[in-house]
């Protein structure tokens, strides 16, 4: 199924359809928005027709210089089979060939008062957010000071429990179970709940509970920037775990890499602790202090001084 439909954008932005109803189910493939200034001028060569085509005053004003003969084949050549809408900005009043082609060729013509760079703007953010490829993970995503915390691991190793105790710390819960996941940028990952279990968290045991329901509005959240990975795992006494945290290990999601914390789990650690107070060291480092690399500095100064004393 198509992610985004013409209609969608007429829904959304409040547009007035003008003509081509019967074309408003076009899907949209593309967030690139096309100002055909040089179409209307006859170069149709590397006309973009898949892309929504946005008409400013510019535009509109240039049909003015021609002739009703051109002013027909140019209107006519604008409006394909493939041309998913177009827009006219500022509320201008369209003129009557390109309101014929579009009706001939069912491509949907709409108006919006907005201003024309307003109005691309506002239509490349919309469509980048629903075009932007996508992925579902299996863990909890945790909203921790800030920082979005996606807690992933074996089904059964605590994950719901935990994110059920940094709900009651203060923290904010996004999704449980599965996070659908979509990369808006080349290193901007945004998570949300799928819309069947949002707010909902699975405590095995006592069942499904409604997080907003128990402790607030306050508790949950819609979406939240993916930033830091910490994947749970039963304590294996056969792998060294990092004990200085000098190593940073990273996690492909999409085309993005995000810094990943590997926690082992046994009887006595409290993980909700460890992973708000990572949380935090994250935002510390990212802020420019490392305590690790401090100490590992310490460590080299303190060795070099003995070395220096015994020679």
């Amino acid at each position: 199924m198509p992610k985004v439909r013409t209609k969608d954008l007429i829904e959304k932005f409040n547009f007035e359809l003008i003509a081509g109803e019967e074309g408003i189910n076009r899907p949209i493939a593309t967030s690139d928005i096309s100002r055909p200034g040089i179409e209307i001028a006859g170069y149709f060569t590397y006309y973009p027709a898949e892309r929504i085509q946005l008409l400013g005053k510019t535009e509109l004003s240039f049909l003015e210089r021609l002739t009703p003969a051109e002013i027909k084949e140019r209107m006519d050549k604008l409006c394909t089979d493939v041309t998913p809408g177009i827009i006219i900005s500022r509320d201008m009043e369209v003129p009557k060939e390109l309101v014929e082609a579009a009706e001939r060729e069912s491509v949907p013509l709409i108006r919006s008062t907005l201003k024309t760079t307003r109005l691309s703007s506002h239509l490349t953010n919309y469509l980048e957010g629903k075009l932007a490829p996508t992925t579902a993970v299996h863990g909890v995503l945790v909203d921790i000071y800030g920082v979005g915390v996606l807690i992933t691991g074996k089904s059964g190793v605590g994950k719901s429990e935990t994110a059920l105790e940094l709900v009651k710390r203060g923290h904010r819960l996004v999704a449980d179970d599965c996070v659908e996941i979509r990369q808006e940028d080349t290193d901007t990952l945004i998570g949300n709940s799928p819309e069947l279990i949002e707010h909902l968290l699975e405590i095995r045991g006592l069942g499904i509970i409604n997080v907003m329901t128990l402790f607030g509005a306050g508790a949950v959240r819609s979406y939240k920037r993916i930033t830091l990975v910490i994947n749970l795992e039963l304590w294996d006494k056969n792998k060294q775990y990092d004990r200085l945290g000098l190593e940073e290990e990273k996690m492909k999601i999409i085309d993005t890499e995000v810094t990943k914390l590997i926690v082992p789990v046994r009887p006595g650690r409290n993980l909700a602790v460890i992973i708000e107070v990572a949380a935090m060291n994250f935002r510390l480092k990212k802020m420019g202090m490392n305590a690790a690399e401090q100490f590992s500095s310490r460590l080299t100064g303190v060795i070099d001084e003995g070395e220096n004393e015994d020679i």
